[in-house]
């Protein structure tokens, strides 16, 4: 499980990285980051909202947000037939996840984020032909 210093050490390594460039790709790099790096409150507002499975959408994980919204729904199915105990415990297992991420969310997203950043960065530096490994 990787820790929040660990995510905030790799973040002021690509930082690092990024003003080390020359300011017409730190200019590059800033306008491609703004458009894709990711808001943890929006990430958890998502999480928040009982339709479970949203914030996966949020970063770009289809299959994690459809598996997800599919087990919950046949928890949700299973609760009109005769197998409303395994539903329920779909739906808490699912829930149990969800509250999980929740409490993490600040972490999943600075994670998406500085991956994202390092993509970016390695974009950037391919173009110049300049290889620095951030």
């Amino acid at each position: 499980m990787i820790t929040e210093q660990d995510v905030l050490d790799e973040e002021e390594r690509l930082r690092k990285c990024v003003r080390a460039l020359p300011e017409n790709k730190r200019f590059a790099f800033h306008n491609l980051a703004e458009k894709q790096l990711k808001d943890p409150d929006t990430y958890a507002a998502l999480n928040y909202i009982f339709i479970v499975g949203l914030h996966h959408f949020y970063l770009g994980r289809w299959g994690r947000g459809l598996l997800n919204i599919s087990i919950f729904s046949t928890g949700v199915v299973m609760l009109f037939t005769p197998l409303v105990m395994i539903g329920i415990l779909l739906m808490v297992f699912i829930s149990i996840i969800e509250l999980y991420a929740l409490f993490r969310s600040q972490i999943i997203v600075q994670t998406h984020n500085n991956a994202m950043m390092k993509k970016i960065y390695q974009e950037i530096t391919k173009e110049s032909g300049n290889r620095h490994r951030p």
